[in-house]
């Protein structure tokens, strides 16, 4: 019996998707290519048929990570920095295990020892965050600001132990980017 057509498509979605759940929540040295294999519910010889590496398999996950961690924001959350960043620098985006976290926040302390094509796409994974936030802020100024506030916030309050201290600095971060939007209104104004 042949294949489908999309079957080829649709394993590689399957090892995407558990790569990047698994990465994001468990860095690039916790995690085989064996773990990945078993998540999508394939054989590790499935694996050569879609990536030429674990570094080529890590680069496309960060990419399959931000495209799905993007499509979690809540349909209804009205379109202002303010909003964005409460989403983003929340408890729940920090904690929830069973959900796709951001790449760019959660894979930090990773990226810089990785080869050039995952600093590549993690660079247009963050040129397009940047993006996000540049249209929902009168400047690029303001989009940078915020972008570094949400990501650096967000990943140093999933590295701290003390609770207490996370939650304040993700809270903090919130009140950070509500003054930066305060500040450039009356600036623009």
């Amino acid at each position: 019996m042949a294949w489908q057509e999309t079957h080829k498509e649709q394993s590689k979605e399957r090892i995407l998707t558990s790569a990047a759940m698994l990465f994001t929540h468990h860095g690039f040295e916790q995690i085989s290519i064996d773990q990945v294999m078993k998540k999508a519910e394939l054989t590790r010889g499935a694996f050569y048929s879609h990536f030429k590496s674990k570094s080529d398999l890590y680069a496309q996950a960060i990419s399959k990570a931000a495209t799905v961690a993007y499509q979690r924001k809540p349909e209804n959350c009205p379109q202002t920095m303010k909003n964005f960043a409460q989403y983003y620098l929340s408890t729940e985006h920090r904690d929830d295990q069973n959900e796709q976290a951001c790449p760019l926040a959660f894979l930090l302390s990773d990226i810089s020892q990785k080869d050039e094509q995952v600093k590549e796409t993690y660079t247009k994974t963050l040129q397009a965050f940047i993006g996000q936030a540049q249209a929902l802020t009168p400047s690029r100024k303001q989009a940078l600001q915020s972008v570094v506030l949400m990501i650096g916030g967000l990943a140093l309050s999933r590295a701290l132990a003390d609770k207490g201290l996370s939650n304040e600095l993700l809270a903090a971060c919130q009140v950070g980017i509500r003054s930066l939007t305060s500040n450039e209104e009356n600036d623009v104004g």
